[in-house]
């Protein structure tokens, strides 16, 4: 009996032990509780002692400020400042197989000690050819002396109706970034371009032009090219092929996008380091996204920088749409432009444009050029930065002056012109509609 009772003692005794820990918790929702309320009625810290952790979401309706991006954004978007400084100009110049000569000839008449030069040939060039390239630029004295000339290392498989040479570009472009080379706008040509004005004629205009404008002819898409490119899906064999095929195409065909708009124009551009930078950092995101649309895009060189500027609300306000080129085109226009001769000459004068394209291979036309309007003699288009002598056939380029200083010559009124139309409200207020 007693046993008995023991045992409900001890059994009613462990069913209170779930007391302690009951009123413990009750205790602490309480004191929850009541701190919860007293706060309601506490005046709120003043600014000061607020947290570094504690973000005010309250404070303001634009919230940008608070990522990263806009940190990025004020500091790569232009602020429409000029600089005091000279400008100075960063080219491209591209070649095939058997261009390598040419290339030094618009080399050597674009070219000015301020400037930057980067030279690719593709692929289909032999090695011997790139070599021989090579040399030519590391045995003229000058190119040794002021280093301002790069041939690429690596040579791109290239199919010029897929996004291979976009690709070569933005490779170009990340170079002449990664090593910190000064220089305010990036043109490309190629080996069958030529100029229409000396260096100090582009560069002394151009001291005078904001640094934020981009020269990079656009339209809205539309007509034959929005069902035959916008639609069409093609497979670049240049991206992972080591032999040119040209590209295939695919029986699907795909919708338009709505997330953003498509434009198109020359391929050929003249485009600032501040959108460039973001062309290839991309902090948003979007020309990445743009990159891999065109991809599948036939003819991404005349839609990839053009899509990505006027889909941007900051830069598109910086398009001025012309690519500072003279073309003639056949009526109806064919694939590629028609090659520029003798009887073009006055038309390219008209144009104003500081550069022309295509010329075919020391075409008499690019001699007269020579002469009438770029002076050139000797081995450089001739310039202020030239105070050498030119007695006995000698070249005035091989002594260098002051690179910050330019001779005006003939070419300054005709760019002068075509800027003036270009940069007018009526023009500008059409860019990227």
């Amino acid at each position: 009996m007693r046993k008995t009772q023991h045992s409900h003692t001890a059994r009613a005794f462990s069913d209170r032990r779930w007391m302690i820990p009951f009123f413990a918790s009750l205790l602490v929702f309480a004191t929850l509780i009541m701190s919860a309320t007293i706060g309601l009625f506490t005046m709120p810290y003043s600014e000061d002692e607020l947290s570094d952790d504690f973000i005010p979401y309250n404070i303001s309706e634009d919230s940008s400020s608070l990522f990263v991006e806009s940190d990025l954004q004020r500091s790569h978007y232009p602020s429409g400042h000029a600089s005091v400084e000279a400008p100075r100009l960063a080219y491209l110049i591209s070649g095939t197989k058997g261009d390598s000569h040419r290339m030094m000839r618009t080399l050597q008449g674009v070219y000015h000690p301020r400037n930057q030069y980067i030279l690719h040939l593709d692929f289909e060039a032999p090695p011997r050819e790139r070599l021989d390239l090579t040399a030519l630029v590391k045995n003229d004295p000058t190119f040794r002396e002021v280093e301002n000339v790069r041939v690429m290392e690596q040579s791109n498989l290239i199919t010029y109706k897929g996004p291979t040479m976009i690709a070569c570009t933005l490779q170009a472009i990340a170079i002449l970034l990664k090593e910190s080379l000064e220089w305010d706008w990036f043109i490309n040509l190629s080996a069958s371009d030529y100029p229409l004005v000396t260096q100090d004629d582009l560069l002394y205009v151009f001291s005078n032009v904001s640094r934020s404008l981009n020269f990079i002819e656009h339209d809205r898409i539309s007509g034959w090219k929005l069902k035959h490119r916008s639609k069409s899906i093609i497979i670049d064999p240049g991206l992972y092929l080591s032999k040119k095929y040209e590209v295939t195409w695919s029986t699907q065909r795909r919708s338009l996008p709505t997330a953003f708009k498509l434009f198109t124009g020359s391929a050929w551009i003249m485009l600032t380091r501040s959108f460039l930078e973001y062309c290839i950092w991309g902090w948003d995101n979007f020309p990445r996204t743009i990159l891999m649309y065109y991809v599948n895009f036939i003819s991404s060189p005349e839609g990839y920088f053009h899509t990505v500027i006027c889909n941007n609300e900051e830069y598109r306000k910086t398009a001025i749409s012309h690519d500072l080129h003279y073309i003639a085109w056949d009526n109806p226009p064919k694939q590629h432009p028609r090659s520029l001769s003798v009887k073009d000459f006055d038309k390219m004068l008209k144009s104003n444009a500081p550069f022309a394209r295509k010329f075919e291979k020391d075409d008499p036309v690019l001699d007269r050029i020579d002469k009438e309007l770029l002076g050139r003699t000797g081995r450089f288009v001739p310039g202020a930065w030239c105070i050498g002598t030119s007695d006995d056939g000698a070249d005035p380029c091989s002594v260098r002056g002051n690179d910050s200083v330019f001779r005006p010559g003939p070419g300054v009124g005709r760019l002068r012109e075509l800027l003036q139309g270009l940069l007018s409200e009526e023009f500008r207020s059409k860019q990227c509609s």
